[in-house]
């Protein structure tokens, strides 16, 4: 038997070295490290079919090796033959055995028709003789190891080509969609125009180009602008009235980030329920126990008001709350404000979820943040379900499409929108035909005005269009 050791600064050029030597069907009997190379002891498989096939009546007598962890012994001239054996085949495999360097190393046990491989011996094994059952389960178990060892280097490689795949596809992708675009703007020039439009209202790039390849075929850049209107319009959910929240009352929780406008909007709601209902049918609630002042802000709305307004610390605190103003016709809930990063929107969520009441939530949305952030604050306040949202600060946004965008593709319903600070002036039903004019109305001041070779470049990043659920449920007729 022919044990060979190979080096290699990694495992791969060590395996490959194996295979070079021995042939693919070479067995491996270890895999190690070794002073920052890769060392790996093989076998043939030649060698191991003949350790398989043992002699008959063969038995090969050694001194039992060591368990002493000791430098390595002198390798053993001979060992002696059983007198069945002959002498010549007794000294002829002592000397092979005693000269190779893994036997040197690891000892040589007496076996009963085969060589056992082992560098330790059990305490409670015979003395002179391992069984060919022992040989067999201790290849066996080097030959599952190698299996395992194989199967683990195979998937590493495989996960590194497949992310190498993914980033070529992707490049692949945004090259062909930026040659795609560059030709449609020289054959219908109308859906770089709608596009451009689009873009400078805040719309984001994947909605803009899902509906410009919508866009039906003949119609000019007006007409076209026209439709891509009506969709946006058809899309986007408002209330018709009022009357959901101001009549048929209940408990509602204003949630959002930090200064987005909530505890505004909390007094606004107030003064528009008080006014059709009195204040004795309202009651104001507070968590926001962090923020200096905020209490004090909610209650100089609710002193001038004439309404009582009530601070709770924790879920308990709330539900105890709610149980003593069950008989409230309306209650409002003004949250202390939590980024949309933090794990305390999750806690907030639950503790508005399981107070035993129907706590419907409303989310504001601040107009001047981007799509990006608004689509995370969505993602993170939603829970099991949004009642509707409230668009804020809408008096000091340049362009709302991206607030608009938000909306559509995330299916909400919009029922206020608030374009100042005066309480209750300046909060309004949501008008769909108002916001989808305005975001188009400001546009020419104030937003960037795309170049004709800057758009092919913006629509090849907006590979997503196409795997993207929440384009797939917007209504084109």
């Amino acid at each position: 038997m022919n044990v060979k050791k190979f080096t290699a600064p990694t495992a791969r050029e060590a395996l490959r070295k194996v295979r070079e030597a021995l042939g693919p069907d070479a067995v491996i009997l270890s895999n190690r490290p070794v002073d920052g190379v890769v060392e790996i002891l093989a076998l043939a498989s030649d060698d191991v079919a003949s350790i398989a096939s043992p002699a008959p009546n063969t038995e090969m007598a050694q001194p039992r090796p060591s368990l002493d962890m000791s430098p390595e012994p002198a390798p053993r001239p001979a060992m002696a033959a059983r007198p069945e054996m002959g002498p010549e085949m007794g000294t002829e495999m002592g000397t092979e055995m005693g000269t190779d360097p893994i036997f040197s190393k690891m000892g040589s046990v007496p076996i009963s028709g085969r060589t056992a491989i082992s560098g330790r011996v059990p305490v409670s094994a015979p003395a002179d003789t391992f069984r060919a059952a022992d040989m067999q389960a201790e290849m066996a178990k080097m030959m599952k190891a190698a299996i395992a060892q194989a199967k683990e280097s195979a998937n590493t490689e495989i996960s590194g080509m497949m992310q190498e795949l993914r980033a070529m596809r992707g490049m692949m992708e945004s090259q062909l969609a930026e040659i795609a675009w560059g030709s449609t703007q020289q054959r219908e020039p109308q859906k770089a125009a709608v596009l451009r439009e689009m873009l400078s209202a805040g719309f984001s790039a994947s909605l803009a180009r899902y509906l410009v390849e919508k866009l039906p075929a003949g119609k000019d850049a007006a007409a076209s602008l026209a439709w891509i209107k009506t969709v946006l319009s058809r899309n986007l959910q408002t209330i018709a009235n009022e009357d959901a929240i101001l009549d048929n009352g209940g408990v509602f929780a204003l949630v959002g980030p930090t200064g987005v406008g909530k505890t505004t909007s909390t007094a606004k709601l107030a003064a528009r329920v008080v006014m059709r209902h009195g204040p004795e049918k309202l009651a104001l609630i507070t968590t926001d126990a962090y923020r200096i002042g905020a209490h004090e802000q909610l209650r100089i709305y609710g002193k001038i008001l004439g309404v009582m307004v009530h601070s709770v610390k924790d879920e308990a605190d709330l539900r105890i709350a709610l149980k003593e103003l069950r008989n409230k016709h309306t209650v409002l809930i003004d949250t202390v404000g939590v980024s949309q990063r933090d794990q305390m929107v999750t806690e907030q969520v639950a503790m508005l979820s399981d107070t035993g009441a129907d706590v419907k939530r409303l989310l504001c949305l601040n107009a001047t943040s981007t799509t990006e952030t608004l689509s995370e604050v969505v993602r993170a306040y939603q829970g099991s379900g949004l009642a509707g949202v409230i668009m804020t600060k809408l008096d000091e946004a340049a362009s709302i499409g991206n607030v608009l965008d938000v909306v559509i593709r995330h299916k909400l319903n919009m029922f206020y929108m608030s374009t100042g600070q005066r309480v209750p002036e300046d909060l309004h039903v949501a008008d769909r035909e108002f916001l989808i004019e305005r975001a188009f109305k400001r546009v020419r001041d104030t937003a960037t005005d795309y170049q004709d070779d800057e758009l092919p470049l913006l629509m090849a990043q907006a590979g997503t269009a196409a795997t993207d659920r929440t384009l797939r449920e917007v209504q084109l007729g």
